[in-house]
């Protein structure tokens, strides 16, 4: 803490006598922009996301892998679903010259059309809920307080100080998105610079996910450096994030004010912590006529119980990656593309479906398993990253065009741990064409096979074994798509898509019954398919 307010003061010093650097008069420029969007969304076993708990395996989402005691599926699963919402995004920028920027940008979403208010606590509506009423905007008579904030955050650049270098600074509540299709974008409380080098930028960064109580070491830090190449029609970057999270799972340190569990006390004030990091590396740009993209990336981290007993493990070491590969080939009207990616999976005989430590892992046998999760090797991305709803890799399976209420299998939010996002413990290989058919008329056409990576076990599935221990498919699926976009005016798009999934074996589940002889009843699921548009205005 010491060091921390050191450098405050140092960097407010150096601004305070740098300051005459920039002292001249400028106008103030106030500017507007934003976006308004209506959707649609009819599908079958396609779930919109749920940005509540969702485990690192067997995590489909559980209303579409529910069953009564009979063994009959129940709540959404191979049942049509439909309903249409809505996203605003409405920002203000006070531009005062070319040296500093300020944003103020709102939020207002109808998660869903008709939705019912918030009046909390569950199951009327999630923890807090009574507070707030974010995303029910569609609400039958309207009139909801669903505003949020999205951005309030000062560009500004950094007045010259002895350093030949153009320098700015960023502070105030802002995105934390470095190749969010890939790895991690979400928004926060912090402090960003940019340093040009030019060709080579750099981009260093501080944010404060969680302050806690004020008097306990409870709080999480996020530090990191990103920094970019440009060399001749290539763009080469580079990116390290260092995460210290002192409360951990995040969300429990903020409940102040609220009603918390007793089974999650051992959670506060820093009993359960981790440390996790990123380094990855990418490359876009152009080989002749052949676009090229390419994201490769590793996580390392330990999540520990300080109150776990020693007979317990009380670590749970984590480290995977995943890597991604993409090329175009545009020709005349046509353009030509090919996709890869691979992001590896868990040991479900050594990793518990939450990666917590101190608890066991799912096994399935009967009796259930005491094996300590001891292990994640299953790709994850940062806490909050949101990739999973922009990766926008296909209509079905891994989801597209998010809004207000992302749509796809694969989505997996978790704003309070670390999370396996759109790609953790799957892999797939995609073919894909569009052509412009007229001036205002694209069509995209694309298929991809999808496969599983996660050990003794299943990503998404659950199925068991005869012997009761979870099944092992490396089957996901093939799914098939077509992309309809509609220029009906210069910022006034519609786009229309839709997908075809042919579920493979590592997409069964257990229904939680047995036949006469003890053995597990499996059951699979219809085909996934969803139809979905998108009216999208800008401004």
């Amino acid at each position: 803490m010491k060091k921390l307010v050191f450098l405050f003061l140092a960097g407010f010093l150096i601004l305070v006598f740098g300051a005459t650097g920039y002292a001249q008069e400028a106008k103030l420029d106030f500017r507007a922009s934003g976006f308004i969007d209506a959707q649609t969304h009819y599908a079958t076993n396609v779930p919109p996301i749920n940005v509540g708990f969702i485990p690192i395996y067997n995590s489909f989402a559980p209303a579409y892998r529910s069953f009564n005691a009979a063994g009959q599926p129940i709540n959404a699963l191979d049942k049509k679903t439909g309903y249409w919402s809505s996203r605003m995004h409405l920002a203000f920028d006070a531009v005062m010259g070319k040296e500093i920027t300020g944003r103020v940008q709102f939020e207002l979403d109808a998660g869903k059309f008709g939705s019912p208010p918030l009046t909390g606590p569950p199951p009327f509506g999630p923890p807090g809920a009574q507070f707030r009423e974010a995303g029910v905007n569609g609400y039958w008579s309207a009139d909801r307080t669903g505003v949020k904030i999205k951005y309030t955050y000062i560009d500004f650049a950094l007045p010259y100080f002895g350093i030949p270098v153009p320098m700015t600074m960023r502070a105030g509540i802002q995105p934390l998105a470095i190749r969010p299709f890939f790895f991690v974008g979400t928004d926060g409380t912090g402090v960003t610079g940019g340093i040009n080098l030019d060709p080579l930028m750099l981009n260093p960064l501080y944010f404060k996910p969680l302050e806690g109580f004020d008097w306990v070491a409870d709080d999480c830090d996020v530090y990191g450096l990103h920094a970019s190449l440009k060399l001749g029609e290539f763009k080469l970057g580079g990116y390290g994030l260092f995460y210290n999270l002192n409360s951990y799972p995040l969300w429990v340190a903020t409940s102040q004010g609220f009603t918390i569990p007793s089974s999650l006390y051992a959670y506060l004030n820093g009993t359960q912590t981790a440390n996790f990091a990123w380094l990855g590396f990418y490359a876009d740009g152009k080989a002749g006529p052949i676009n090229i993209n390419f994201d490769v990336a590793y996580d390392w981290g330990r999540a520990k119980s300080h109150l776990t007993p020693t007979t317990v493990a009380p670590n749970v070491k984590y480290s995977g990656w995943a890597a991604r590969a993409r090329i175009d080939y545009p020709w005349e009207k046509w353009n030509f593309g090919v996709t890869g990616m691979y992001a590896s999976g868990s040991d479900t005989e050594k990793t518990s479906s939450s990666g917590l430590p101190g608890t066991t892992v799912q096994s399935g046998a009967s009796p259930a398993s005491t094996t300590v999760s001891t292990k994640v090797n299953g790709w994850m991305v940062p806490v909050g990253s949101e990739m999973g709803a922009v990766n926008n890799e296909s209509a079905v399976f891994y989801g597209m065009e998010a809004g207000a209420t992302p749509q796809g299998i694969a989505i997996n939010h978790n704003y309070d741990q670390v999370n396996k996002g759109g790609f953790g413990g799957t892999w797939f290989a995609k073919l894909y064409t569009s052509y412009k058919v007229a001036p205002f008329y694209k069509l995209t056409l694309q298929g991809l096979y999808i496969g599983d990576t996660t050990k003794h076990g299943n990503t998404f599935g659950n199925a068991l074994y005869r012997d009761g221990t979870l099944r092992d498919n490396k089957d996901i699926g093939w799914e098939f798509d077509w992309i309809n976009e509609f220029q009906l005016y210069k910022n006034l798009v519609f786009k229309l898509w839709g997908g075809y999934m042919w579920a493979g074996d590592a997409m069964d589940f257990w229904t939680g019954t047995r036949n006469a002889a003890g053995q597990p009843i499996n059951f699979s699921m219809k085909n996934p398919w969803a139809i979905r548009s998108r009216l999208l205005y800008t401004f």
